[in-house]
């Protein structure tokens, strides 16, 4: 990392170049898009019983869509064909991602918001989600891709009889004192709708930074 930040600082154009052509900037996409999949299912669904609504199965599936564009450019990062395919699938992943984020918001801030008009022409969300190309998902992975909550209620729902460890309901009676989660929640500071379009623009960044050193590769410029 300090040898590209070295790079960076005295040849832009050529750093980004050779970096677009190497794995660890696909790798890092991947790994962080699959860790936010894991981190939603293990720890927010299960740990803290915060029950998935049908935008957020679909921001999964951006997620893991993103993570096979990167990884079918990891496959040879140099060549013309992985690159390209790379791209469209992760670009693809990534404005559906934004897209559902941002309804994710606008949903949210509808929903916790004192005005009654807030919510008028205000979709809600669908148990029986319809993900892209017919893909039944909520099928073939029901526990990761079924839609069992309300959009813009994050708060956990603890079912009845289950026994929390001391840690988790700290955690769990901390989120629903504030009525849903938030990254800093005294101040109801980043939702996780926030949280996941934060996650987009970064990696939007990245792929905007690797396609103009591609850009200037193709072109002779680095």
């Amino acid at each position: 990392m300090i040898k590209f930040m070295k790079g960076l600082a005295a040849d832009p154009v050529r750093t980004l170049a050779d970096w677009q052509d190497s794995r660890w900037p696909w790798g890092i996409i991947a790994f962080a898009m699959v860790a936010m999949v894991l981190l939603a299912h293990y720890v927010f669904q299960d740990w803290m019983h915060m029950l998935p609504c049908e935008q957020c199965v679909y921001i999964r599936y951006g997620n893991l869509v993103m993570a096979l564009g990167c990884v079918i450019a990891m496959i040879d990062p140099k060549a013309v064909w992985a690159k390209l395919v790379g791209f469209v699938i992760t670009i693809y992943g990534l404005v559906y991602t934004i897209i559902c984020s941002v309804k994710l918001i606008g949903i949210h801030d509808a929903v916790h918001s004192d005005d009654p008009e807030a919510m008028f022409g205000m979709q809600g969300c669908s148990t029986e989600p319809h993900f892209p190309f017919g893909l039944p998902l909520e099928k073939w992975a029901p526990d990761w891709f079924q839609p069992t909550g309300d959009c813009g209620y994050d708060a956990p729902v603890v079912p009845d009889g289950v026994e929390l460890g001391a840690l988790q309901r700290w955690f769990i009676e901390l989120y629903q004192s504030y009525d849903g989660w938030y990254l800093i929640p005294q101040w109801k500071f980043m939702d996780m709708a926030s949280c996941c379009l934060l996650a987009c623009i970064v990696a939007a960044a990245f792929i905007a930074a690797m396609l103009f050193g591609w850009g200037a590769r193709l072109t002779k410029k680095a």
